[in-house]
């Protein structure tokens, strides 16, 4: 993390954003508190709580606005503020949600869908990512590195074909910290970054269910494991290519203006051969990709049940095996070469910090898209189909706008059942609007910090060495300047 001044002033802000959330806390109160005495038999379904997405208007949104009004703000009005309290920022907003919704609700909803959030959805995320933020920092590429245009360029494009193979949150580990090292000597290295979160983080994991967490769901749901390399091949690799020519071209403009001072580049230093340090991780990174697989494929159909919360066995299993990789990789990995490596604990504590708030404030979001036409978004829905007809480039959109700031796997699996919900029909008839959906929620995840999780990772380990990265709108102007447009010229080429 970047060591900020001690604050003065900054922290009066703490007021503001209490009575901000006790607001939001007394709006939701006062709009749907007649529904309390209502909803009581409405939310049982099969002696199991339900939660009804036709029940709740979009004011329940707020909080979750709230928190990512909170990431893009507070880092640019009180940077020593936020630096220091972003874990207690998050937990305000998420009580902002909880505390009216268990009195609008009642108890027990809100305990199972605590529960139901953290055991099913937060848990394994968390895990996965520490597990991969763990085994990847334990690689490091020694010997001499130095960030050419051309070498940068090259560096992208092979995480780009790597993040189909391990995923986008597994390649993003493994490649950011070289990358960084081998543009130290750069003034200008915002932009590599940048690209590197268009590119490793989120585009290139669309040509096989272990890339991105909403094909792995379509996998689930019965879309072959080859159907993506088939079928979104060719939106990847077009628009793959021109962020990496644009990328060039403008890596190539800075570097001529200022190439900086490297060892390597000033004779100071010889050249060192390039090694590998932990090679031991390359081998625990494939045995993540088994565990995560294994989560997929095995169903012996038990579990643990708490408070109506199923935890399926494969899912305590994986993520057994994904903490006993996480020890593995610690106790295999010379500290040395991890120090040198510059790897720490700060950018994964603020992704579970932050990302425990977002997981609990967009539970009303995501049930009120499920309810579908019926809910509160109820038209976005509806705008996808013209004359009962799935309509791909609006579902490339819709998917993709809702995945740059929601889950983008629960949001593919929306659509992906708003198109008809059966693998073989969307395979084949509707295999265009298949690969719109696919294409929108992983190409699209880029769009904002939050779009996809590997994003915000690579956000932290790059402002923690020293890099000083776009604000969350400071980001989206990047992506909508940038990344936006080639979205809608691969629009015009393959969805309509």
């Amino acid at each position: 993390m970047i060591n900020f001044p001690t604050p003065r002033r900054s922290p009066s802000l703490f007021p503001a954003l209490f009575a901000a959330a006790l607001a939001v806390c007394g709006l939701l109160l006062g709009t749907h508190g007649a529904l309390a005495a209502e909803v009581g038999g409405e939310v049982a379904h099969g002696g199991v709580p339900h939660l009804d997405g036709r029940l709740l208007s979009a004011v329940w949104v707020v909080p979750f606005a709230g928190i990512l009004l909170s990431i893009a703000l507070f880092p640019l009005l009180a940077p020593m503020v936020w630096h220091h309290h972003f874990g207690k920022i998050s937990a305000v907003w998420a009580l902002a949600f909880l505390v009216p919704f268990a009195a609008t609700f009642g108890l027990d909803l809100a305990t199972y869908e605590l529960l139901h959030t953290v055991l099913l959805e937060y848990i394994p995320f968390i895990v996965l990512l520490t597990a991969l933020f763990t085994v990847a920092g334990g690689v490091r590429l020694a010997g001499s590195l130095v960030g050419t245009p051309l070498a940068n360029t090259v560096g992208l494009a092979l995480g780009t074909v790597l993040a189909s193979l391990m995923g986008t949150t597994g390649a993003s580990m493994l490649l950011i910290r070289p990358l960084l090292r081998a543009n130290e000597h750069r003034r200008h290295k915002v932009h590599t970054v940048v690209f590197f979160i268009f590119l490793v983080s989120n585009v290139g994991g669309s040509l096989t269910p272990l890339g991105d967490p909403p094909l792995f769901l379509g996998f689930l749901k019965g879309v072959d494991f080859f159907w993506p390399t088939v079928h979104l091949f060719a939106p990847m690799a077009f628009l793959a290519a021109l962020l990496l020519a644009i990328y060039f071209v403008l890596d190539l403009y800075l570097h001529t203006r200022d190439p900086g001072k490297h060892p390597l580049i000033e004779g100071v230093h010889e050249r060192e051969p390039i090694r590998i340090e932990g090679s031991v991780n390359l081998l625990l990174l494939l045995a993540i990709v088994g565990a995560v697989l294994l989560s997929g494929v095995w169903h012996p159909g038990i579990g643990l049940t708490l408070y109506h919360v199923t935890v399926p066995l494969e899912t305590i299993v994986s993520n057994l095996l994904l903490l006993g990789i996480t020890g593995l990789s610690l106790a295999l990995t010379s500290k040395q070469s991890r120090r040198l490596n510059g790897f720490s604990w700060g950018p994964i504590l603020e992704v579970a910090k932050l990302f425990a708030a977002i997981f609990l404030t967009i539970i009303p979001a995501i049930a009120i898209l499920k309810s579908g036409t019926d809910g509160a978004l109820g038209a976005i829905i509806s705008a996808v189909n013209e004359g009962g007809k799935p309509n791909p480039a609006a579902y490339f959109w819709a998917t993709g706008i809702l995945s740059s700031f929601l889950d983008n796997a629960p949001t593919y699996l929306i659509f992906f059942n708003t198109a008809g919900g059966d693998a073989k029909l969307l395979m084949t008839d509707l295999s265009l609007t298949l690969t719109a959906i696919s294409a929108g929620a992983v190409f699209m995840g880029a769009n904002s910090y939050i779009g996809n999780a590997p994003n915000f990772m690579v956000k932290a380990i790059a402002e923690e060495r020293g890099v000083a990265m776009p604000s969350f709108f400071g980001y989206m102007a990047w992506s909508c300047g940038i990344l936006v447009p080639l979205l809608g010229l691969t629009t015009l080429v393959f969805f309509l």
